[in-house]
């Protein structure tokens, strides 16, 4: 059921019906808001309106709409004063606001310029107050660039990992683009402690298939996940993967800007494992699947386990420059290093067990692991298939790793001599 009253004049009828019938001068107070109450209700006013329009009927008997009083301020700068200003924002270049004041009182007391007279006292404030007004605009119509809006989305900071690992560093890298079609993109995270890896493959960088892909890779750890460190992509910087970051309590940064090393560690992963192994042509973006499950079956714990990387010893100089030096000693795997912490057991996530990652760590040797993961990627690339590339889409790092040598597009303006063979030398002697 819907109550309509249509103007005010129908709605103050209705009251002063009601008040009427309901004889509310003599009405107890507990009675009165009974009748507030109601009012309220039927006619959706709020109740400090309700009552304000009791008030006047008890007063007179009668609600009658009350005259407007809008305040009427004397106007100071006129229309010529907003088209002056307009005239000297334009000769000048839009200088700020206290600069041009400056201007408009040396307009008028140095140089005697009388239609300066009201402008010589006006404020930096309402200076800008007359720049926005519908005045000023009729006058001078003036064209602002688009400004960036900055992302209040992640801190822009570096990560402090503190020796405890569950801070990952994560970037993506794009799979070659064919005819206009977009490949792949593989998502790569790494771990700043202990360097553990984990990546993951989808069919494109929008959070529809980006957040499942990150979910299960975060599910790979075998430790909680503390921070999230990523560069300023719109990829990951959206509310989707704040509020999934968020319910895991996990700490999301970002890069700072001219700061090239935030982010190093998965820059050097993207080339050292992900361009290594996937290489640089194309692949259709069907394919994400089948690689984001060679991933986790076979190439992350290839990666974790029997993979060493080399982690640095920085050395300080007398001056204070740091200095990373990667002893051969130094070199291990990501359990390793895990297991080297001192109380490496207590970062585990609940379920994951010491004993289950050394039997997993010990199943396979490492040559065996290598090869075991070198079938299965030859597997997942002749599933593929491969569109023709044509000579134009060649490029030439792609002709190098083909064992191709450079061509140039045209001929060649000065071609070498032929010389004769040594059988157009046996049958004609005379020759040189």
């Amino acid at each position: 059921m819907k109550f309509l009253l249509r103007g005010r004049q129908a709605l103050y009828g209705f009251l002063e019906r009601v008040l009427a019938q309901q004889h509310y001068v003599r009405l107890a107070r507990p009675e009165r808001g009974v009748v507030r109450r109601y009012l309220q209700k039927l006619t959706g006013v709020s109740r400090a309106q309700v009552t304000r329009l009791i008030g006047r009927w008890l007063e007179k008997r009668e609600i009658q709409p009350l005259p407007l009083h809008r305040p009427s301020f004397p106007r100071r700068y006129r229309s010529a004063d907003i088209a002056v200003l307009a005239r000297v924002d334009a000769a000048h270049g839009d200088l700020s606001g206290p600069a041009l004041r400056r201007i408009l009182q040396r307009e008028y007391q140095v140089y005697g310029q009388a239609e300066f007279e009201r402008l010589a006292d006006l404020s930096v404030s309402h200076l800008y107050n007359l720049r926005h007004s519908e005045a000023y605009r009729r006058r001078r119509v003036r064209v602002e660039p688009t400004r960036g809006r900055p992302v209040p989305i992640a801190e822009r900071r570096k990560p402090d990992p503190q020796g405890r690992p569950g801070y990952l560093r994560v970037d993506t890298v794009h799979q070659g683009l064919h005819d206009g079609q977009a490949g792949p993109y593989h998502i790569n995270s790494v771990d700043t402690v202990t360097q553990w890896e984990v990546l993951g493959c989808c069919e494109a960088i929008s959070e529809h298939h980006l957040i499942p892909v990150l979910e299960n890779m975060l599910e790979q750890y075998p430790f909680p996940i503390l921070g999230f460190h990523c560069d300023n992509g719109s990829e990951f910087l959206n509310y989707r993967l704040a509020a999934l970051l968020n319910k895991l309590l996990v700490e999301f940064t970002k890069s700072r800007p001219c700061r090239s090393t935030d982010n190093a560690l998965v820059e050097g992963k993207n080339g050292a494992i992900v361009r290594k192994h996937m290489g640089y042509g194309f692949l259709p973006r069907h394919s994400a699947l089948a690689i984001h499950t060679f991933y986790r079956q076979h190439f992350n714990p290839y990666l974790n386990f029997h993979r060493p990387c080399g982690f640095a010893t920085i050395e300080i100089n007398a001056r204070g420059k740091r200095r990373r030096r990667y002893p051969p000693d130094h070199y291990r795997t990501p359990y390793e290093k895990l297991t080297s912490l001192p109380i490496w057991k207590t970062y585990l996530k609940p379920g994951v067990s010491s004993d289950s990652l050394a039997q997993r760590a010990s199943q396979l040797s490492d040559t065996q692991a290598a090869l075991t993961m070198q079938r299965a990627k030859a597997a997942v690339f002749a599933a593929v298939p491969h569109p023709p590339a044509s000579p134009q889409s060649r490029s030439p790092l792609m002709l190098r790793e083909r064992g191709l040598k450079r061509r140039p597009l045209s001929p060649n303006p000065n071609p070498r001599l032929k010389l004769p063979s040594r059988k157009d030398t046996a049958s004609h002697p005379s020759q040189p």
